[in-house]
């Protein structure tokens, strides 16, 4: 990740991928496409882990 430090008041700092970080995007789309597909199952989890009725 790259850090472009603006110089302005107040502070402001812009973050960017870098070239290495970008590789991980297919990645980054299957984990998103996954979770989305199991969305269901994903939210029962939390609330059995979080001890909630589903």
């Amino acid at each position: 990740m790259a850090v472009v430090d603006q110089c302005e008041v107040p502070v402001r700092v812009d973050y960017e991928l870098t070239a290495l970080g970008h590789s991980l995007r297919p990645v980054m789309r299957a984990i998103k496409t996954w979770a989305e597909q199991r969305m269901d199952e994903v939210l029962a989890a939390r609330a059995r882990y979080d001890g909630e009725p589903a």
